[in-house]
């Protein structure tokens, strides 16, 4: 864009000198040289400040790792690569056999502690007689000891009978303490409950929901809508639920979304809402208008975290550059571009407005120059 400004600028001179017969002396020559480096030079420096421009752009997309939730061979993939598919469909499915089993054992156990339950239910039943038959002795040889006690006095019973029924009477009220606490030892093992429920079967309820759950897991769904690439999972193969050993990898279908790194200098001219064009380096000759986004609030070239190492002046060596996030508001699906490609950016800022026709010409001259690459 220099040396173009330069040639118009000494096309702009010629003629003038030409048309007005100018005389080229030691006065004139000198101050259309020096003008021209004052013009140019100022042109150039607000157009690289007002409307930042920078090489170093890309789009970026989230992808995820997919990890079985069990372990277990794996018996088909029937997610086709690079195909576009919708949330929930089936991405490879694990042999379901031992976890169908286990599911089976925990409904077996869970019918096992409701029986477990109703048998506790009759207990606490069967404890309340208990007690009920108790009181009614512990009465009844209550009433006797008293009635012996008053005949005593009158000398109609002696001393050994009243005792005796004092004995039976004693003995109705140990059994009835002993029923009571029966009952209370049912009554708390059937009532025992938690959310409503018994606890046993609340615990086998909990290991069945767990069984049911690793079964569900058997069947790989997708996260969301997307595709998956380089599938290189085959049935047979075994899928473990390891972190570090992902078996295929999601790319979510989100919107195509641009990052640029600019200079610090430009920093205050990068706004959300400004106006800026795309050149693809796989797209020689076009440029696509775009705006952005939002400019990122923190740079990764200065972040620290707790560590026993104590940071020195090497840290603020790093000159790390803003990230700003951008989108393409032109159409890119003709041209069928592979997610991750690498962008120059430009940005137009309110500022000098008029200046921004030099950033636009200098952007599609440089689209142009994509042309010309020597790979051998």
């Amino acid at each position: 864009m220099d040396l173009l400004l330069v040639l118009t600028y000494t096309a702009l001179c010629i003629a003038v000198f030409k048309i007005f017969r100018i005389p080229l002396n030691k006065w004139t020559v000198p101050t259309a040289v020096l003008g021209g480096i004052v013009l140019v030079g100022t042109l150039i420096l607000l157009m690289n400040y007002n409307h930042p421009h920078t090489n170093y752009g890309g789009q970026f997309f989230v992808t995820t790792p997919i990890v079985p939730g069990v372990r277990g061979k794996v018996t088909s993939v029937p997610v086709a690569p690079n195909q576009p598919i919708k949330k929930g469909e089936v991405l490879f499915k694990i042999d379901p056999t031992p976890f169908e089993a286990e599911v089976r054992l925990q409904q077996a156990s869970l019918a096992e502690a409701k029986q477990y339950v109703l048998g506790l239910e009759a207990a606490y039943n069967s404890a309340k007689a208990t007690t009920a038959k108790a009181i009614a002795e512990r009465d009844r040889t209550q009433q006797q000891f008293k009635r012996y006690q008053k005949g005593f006095k009158r000398g109609a019973f002696t001393q050994s009978e009243v005792d005796n029924r004092r004995q039976f009477y004693l003995s109705a009220e140990a059994s009835l303490s002993a029923a009571r606490a029966e009952e209370r030892r049912s009554k708390l093992a059937y009532e025992s409950q938690i959310m409503g429920e018994n606890t046993a079967v609340a615990k086998i309820r909990a290991q069945l929901i767990q069984a049911e759950f690793n079964l569900a897991e058997t069947v790989v769904h997708a996260p969301t809508d997307g595709y998956v690439t380089q599938v290189t999972l085959r049935p047979g193969m075994m899928a473990v639920p390891l972190p570090l050993k992902p078996v295929m990898t999601f790319i979510h279908q989100e919107e195509q979304l641009f990052i640029g790194a600019f200079r610090q200098n430009s920093l205050l001219r990068l706004e959300a809402g400004f106006k800026a064009d795309f050149v693809f380096r796989a797209l020689p000759g076009k440029t696509f208008k775009g705006e952005v986004v939002e400019v990122l609030p923190a740079i990764g070239e200065s972040q620290v975290q707790a560590s026993g190492v104590l940071y020195g002046s090497d840290l603020l060596l790093r000159q790390g550059r803003p990230l700003v996030k951008l989108r393409v508001t032109d159409n890119l699906t003709p041209f069928n571009l592979p997610q991750g490609t690498n962008v120059e950016i430009a940005v137009y800022s309110d500022s000098f407005e008029h200046v921004s026709v030099m950033r636009k010409v200098l952007i599609r001259m440089k689209s142009w120059q994509n042309y010309l690459f020597l790979d051998h």
